[in-house]
């Protein structure tokens, strides 16, 4: 509030501030509602809200210059054939031809080769590009089915069966029409220009039996070579982990609220799912009560920006993170350079706003050819591995500093909360007391 206004006397309303004015205005001169993309704006529980507990005198911390501390992981060793085995724990999340240009989509896959990790389709099929670029690439079966083929599923390293996505669990994708330009109409089977809305669930399956079904059909097509993953939006963690398990998963992918979306009504990223800070602890007691904790695999995304939410969520027992939002910024996106061009869509360089319709100034979440020509796919991936590279330093750092010789001893007595709600969510204690607030589900 400026000065001016202060000096008349006016205050705010918490519960009608300006932003909530303004969607009520918009929302009556229009008759239709907010469609945006990335990720709630809201301020939620997160990994900032833990500490962890370094070493001092009750433990004993490693030396980072002649002790190792190991980052690979193993992931789908339940049931396939050929898990893939990464040499960190960070992967890059489903993001699709569609919403991102197919120039950033070969970008990730260099990045995350030259980290020696993985990265994933997501909706609308697999390019050439991407396949091409990728070490390790996950294939995302989705609602849509849009671009599935089998011969596709058998180039894959691995299958993502989506049932979920942390911005939009229980809501459908949606694609705008002025991303979908020929090879997009091609790969998807949809008119060129028109918007798009995908299904919010698989059409041939309506619960967990069927879901069995699926699996196993997966599995016959690819000769139960490739790990089969389940992605669930974080909402009934501990539930869906648990069905996801019996119906056959090798990998559960659970994704907060705090991740991002190409587009999705506002109502949406704001109002449902829960943060992923609450869900970790209700996926890990549910693999542990089944016996399978470690042995099938937990994947967490939804807000993994740096090498201590990566460690964090080690601590509470996840297996890798996935990044999505993060890796886009580190490709070049959002970049100061831009900042003029930011403006003119109505956004500015710092701020995630309407990236959506395709007219992203660094070419990564964009369709426009001429756009997405600025962004070089070596370079882009150069700058992603650099990312990946000290993402993985920094919860090496944290790790030894725990005494802990690979990221996966990390656990929950390495953390302390600084708020109840934190405390709560995560199920670690109030720092500088013993006390874990509420208990069970």
């Amino acid at each position: 509030m400026s000065n001016d206004l202060a000096s008349l006397g006016l205050r705010e309303s918490a519960t009608y501030d300006r932003a909530t004015i303004h969607a009520i205005q918009r929302a009556a001169e229009t008759g239709v509602y907010d469609i945006r993309g990335w990720g709630a704006k809201r301020k939620l529980p997160h990994f900032d809200d833990l500490l962890f507990l370094g070493a001092s005198m009750s433990r004993y911390p490693l030396e980072g210059y002649r002790e190792k501390c190991d980052t690979d992981v193993v992931l789908g060793s339940r049931y396939a054939k050929s898990p893939l085995h990464l040499d960190i724990p960070v992967t890059i999340a489903g993001m699709s031809f569609g919403a991102l240009s197919a120039r950033a989509k070969e970008a990730l896959g260099r990045g995350a080769s030259e980290a020696g990790t993985s990265t994933t389709t997501g909706d609308g099929g697999m390019t050439p590009e991407e396949r091409g670029q990728s070490r390790h690439l996950v294939y995302q079966y989705l609602p849509s089915r849009y671009g599935m083929n089998p011969d596709d599923l058998r180039k894959a390293d691995a299958i993502e069966v989506v049932l979920g996505q942390g911005a939009k669990p229980g809501g459908g994708g949606m694609l705008l029409g002025q991303k979908i330009t020929d090879r997009v109409a091609g790969m998807r089977a949809l008119p060129v220009g028109v918007d798009q809305r995908s299904a919010c669930r698989h059409p041939d399956w309506t619960g967990p039996d069927d879901l069995a079904i699926k699996i196993a059909e997966l599995r016959e097509i690819t000769d139960w070579e490739k790990p089969i993953y389940i992605k669930v939006g974080a909402t009934r963690t501990y539930y869906d982990v648990k069905l996801a398990v019996k119906a056959g998963a090798d990998v559960v992918v659970v994704d907060g609220m705090q991740g991002g979306t190409a587009a999705t009504q506002e109502v949406f990223i704001e109002h449902v799912g829960i943060p992923i800070l609450a869900a970790i602890p209700q996926a890990v007691q549910a693999l542990q009560e089944l016996g399978v904790h470690r042995e099938v695999q937990l994947i967490v995304s939804g807000g993994i920006r740096n090498g201590a939410d990566v460690a964090k969520a080690m601590a509470l027992g996840a297996d890798a993170v996935a990044i999505g939002t993060a890796a886009l910024i580190a490709l070049g996106d959002n970049h100061p350079r831009y900042d003029a061009e930011y403006r003119a869509l109505g956004s500015a360089a710092g701020y995630y706003d309407d990236y959506q319709e395709g007219r992203d100034p660094a070419g990564i979440s964009t369709q426009d050819d001429e756009l997405a020509a600025r962004l070089d796919p070596a370079a882009g991936g150069r700058r992603l591995a650099n990312y990946l590279r000290v993402m993985t330093m920094e919860a090496q750092t944290l790790a030894r500093a725990c005494g802990k010789s690979h990221l996966h001893n990390l656990e929950p007595e390495d953390l302390v909360a600084l708020t109840i709600e934190s405390a709560a969510m995560a199920r670690v204690p109030l720092a500088g007391t013993s006390w874990i607030p509420g208990g069970g589900l």
